[in-house]
């Protein structure tokens, strides 16, 4: 069988791999991965077509040509190589985590470590057991700092990950209530997110902490420097002045910087990248101007007017922690008829009754008047909020707005991914 030094002789003369058939690079090398539902070695001969240069294939009966190499398991093949190219490359690669504000803080961060060095970031949210070998293969030769994005549904992810991709520096941006079903309870989610810390402490990297968190913050004692964010006293420091709607913030040396960034919730994704990027050198007039001009995209964050009414679309995921802190956004929004239109929360299982009935106390107590809920789990919610309009379906929601507009509104809508939510934005 081949070895993965072999494997990367063959790599090195491509280039890039894939995964989808639909997405394939000429030049390329297809990795034909299988599933519980899909066996990709089937598609190893029209990737050949399309322009793949090699497929690495683990079945022998779809062997068919000398361009398709042979291993014992495709999946372990492609991490195995990604570990492989990681150790060829001597330059910092900054791997972090956690339950919410992965990508706006790995984009921030990119941006602000653009204004002096050529960077590679995880593209979109690559950001699982395929998804972050993907990215570190695509890390190019020239590259001289490496983003990583690292996420986590259960118990052993990030181990795994951070063994892929082996970072220098790192950081976690918080760590709620995400997936929380699938793991078990919140005190698994702590030990999962801080393997990242742990592998850090273990290898003598360098680590940066947000000293609001105080679960974080009483992590730093593992480390002999660990560099603290954004407190007074601090390696870094920052002040939030205003999020109304936009952030507004003061600077290290005093400059007052307005950025395209919704909610206070996301300053401490500012903060990390300012102080990552103070870290390497990066000039503080340069970092902070990269941060005014980076707009969120993909249904992060997005404000947007509509004839009459603003919108505020959050409806790319949604967990426990990041509706609260939407929520509590809205409400602190000096803006007249507020609205939420909320989609189920998944992946929460037993927790699923209760964290939805919590969101619907939590809207209560912000006194929101007009609350529009979608999916079964939310139901839990009716009763600390009867005055809701609750709707099974996304459908059955989508008539309601076309029967009775909603106008002269600012307007929050999020749920999670499956919901598919922003699909009502055109009834608005």
């Amino acid at each position: 069988m081949i070895s993965i030094e072999q494997v990367y002789e063959v790599y090195k003369t491509c280039g890039s791999v894939c995964t989808d058939t639909r997405k394939i690079i000429p030049g390329s090398i297809f990795f034909a991965l299988k599933g519980p539902n899909f066996n990709a070695n089937t598609f190893a001969a029209e990737a050949l077509q399309k322009g793949a240069a090699y497929a690495i294939i683990d079945d022998p009966v779809f062997a068919t040509n000398n361009r398709c190499v042979l291993v014992d398991d495709g999946l372990s093949t492609l991490q195995q190589l990604a570990r492989y190219h990681r150790n060829q490359l001597k330059i910092p690669v900054i791997g972090l985590t956690g339950s919410n504000g992965k990508t706006t803080s790995k984009e921030l961060l990119n941006v602000v470590l653009q204004t002096k060095y050529k960077t590679f970031a995880t593209q979109g949210n690559l950001n699982n057991h395929i998804g972050v070998p993907i990215s570190v293969l695509s890390i190019k030769p020239d590259t001289e700092i490496a983003v990583i994005e690292m996420g986590a549904n259960r118990v052993g992810d990030i181990h795994e990950l951070v063994n892929i991709c082996c970072p220098t520096h790192g950081f976690i941006t918080n760590i709620g209530k995400a997936h929380i079903g699938t793991f078990g309870g919140f005190e698994n989610i702590v030990k999962e997110k801080s393997e990242l810390y742990r592998y850090l402490a273990k290898h003598n990297g360098q680590v940066f902490i947000n000293s609001h968190d105080s679960i974080l913050k009483s992590m730093a004692g593992w480390f002999k420097s660990p560099l603290l964010y954004s407190s007074k006293g601090d390696y870094f420091f920052a002040e939030l002045i205003s999020a109304d709607p936009f952030i507004k913030y003061k600077a290290e040396q005093g400059e007052e910087v307005q950025t395209q960034l919704l909610g206070a919730y996301n300053f401490d994704n500012i903060s990390s990248a300012l102080c990552i990027g103070k870290f390497f050198g990066i000039e503080m007039k340069a970092a902070n101007r990269a941060i005014a001009h980076y707009k969120p995209e993909n249904m992060r964050s997005q404000v947007f007017k509509k004839e009459t009414n603003t919108i505020i679309l959050d409806a790319y995921n949604a967990n426990p922690s990041s509706m609260k802190a939407a929520i509590e956004n809205l409400s602190l929004m000096h803006a007249p008829n507020k609205v939420v239109i909320l989609g189920d929360m998944f992946e929460l299982e037993n927790e699923a009754a209760e964290e939805h009935r919590l969101i619907g106390q939590l809207l209560r107590e912000k006194n929101i008047q007009r609350i529009y809920l979608v999916g079964s789990l939310f139901k839990s919610a009716i009763p600390e909020i009867p005055f809701a309009n609750y709707f099974k379906t996304k459908e059955e929601l989508a008539a309601e707005l076309k029967r009775t507009p909603i106008t002269h509104s600012t307007i929050l809508v999020k749920a999670s991914r499956g919901i598919g939510l922003e699909s009502i934005i055109e009834f608005l």
